[in-house]
This record gives structure tokens, C-alpha cells and sequence, in this order.
């Protein structure tokens, strides 16, 4: 399991020119699935991008929460975080989860995201979307668990 995790600005998502979801403050979360991943593989990651202290206190320390600062979480399906770039320069994506399987845990995590107190707005599992977003600092936080 991945997630990639950029503190933003405003993001937009857009399927087919249809905006589908948007936040204006929070973390966009890159969310792949591997084969084999658990569910307390989502919890323990829910758990840590929630509580992930990347914004700014009142002395300029990164030193706060989503929830401490009323940010959201846009929480976006990405296979291509799984794909194995070792050999040749065509990805494989063997090592993703198939779809089904891929799109249950990957609501599953945006749930218990939820669980831990915070705002999620979800992608299009499967869609070609379109995102702009507004990176903040840029922070990214990588988790591969």
C-alpha cells in the first residue's frame, strides 16, 4: 500500500469536464493498492495521514494536523503508484491489486479516514481524471507500508 501526500491549496478534480470533487485547504493523497494489502494496512495508514503534522503552528514549526487547521483530504485512486519500473522503461503493474479488490480498500481507507475526524472527498475510482492543484510549500510526504 502507497499513499503519496502533498499538502495543498485549492484542488480541483474533473472527470470527462465534470468537476467531481474539490478542497480548498488539506492534503491531495495519491492512494495505491498492492496485491495482498490489508485492511489494517488502511487503518494504520487513516491513522497516520491524519494525525500528520505538516502545517504550520504560530511559530512557523510544521507542528499541526488536518483537523487543527480545518484542512480536508482529497483522496485520489492511483494503480500506477504500485507499477515496478526495474527492468526496461515500460511499467508493470503486476504488483497492483485488480480492480475490484483495489476500489473496496481504497474506500475502505477513505472511511476510516473519516473515522479519524477528517474531511474526505473522494476521486473517480478507475476514471481518467483530471487534477489541478496548488502544492503548499511543496510538502510530500511519501508512505509505502
Amino acid at each position: 500500500m502507497k499513499a503519496v501526500v502533498q499538502r495543498t491549496g485549492k484542488v480541483t478534480l474533473s472527470v470527462d469536464g465534470e468537476l467531481i470533487s474539490e478542497i480548498e485547504k488539506g492534503f491531495a493523497v495519491y492512494f495505491g493498492v498492492g496485491k495482498g494489502d490489508t485492511e489494517d494496512k488502511a487503518d494504520y495508514l487513516a491513522k497516520k495521514i491524519a494525525n500528520l503534522r505538516v502545517f504550520e503552528d504560530e511559530n512557523g514549526k510544521m507542528n499541526k494536523a488536518l483537523k487543527d487547521v480545518g484542512g480536508e483530504v482529497l483522496f485520489i485512486s492511483q494503480f500506477t503508484l504500485c507499477a515496478d519500473v526495474s527492468h526496461g522503461n515500460r511499467p508493470s503493474f503486476t504488483d497492483a491489486e485488480e480492480p475490484q479488490k483495489a476500489e473496496k480498500m481504497y474506500l475502505y481507507c477513505a472511511q476510516k479516514l473519516r473515522e479519524q475526524g477528517v474531511e474526505v472527498k473522494l476521486g473517480k475510482f478507475g476514471a481518467d481524471m483530471k487534477i489541478e492543484q496548488s502544492n503548499d510549500g511543496p510538502v510530500t510526504i511519501i508512505y509505502e507500508i
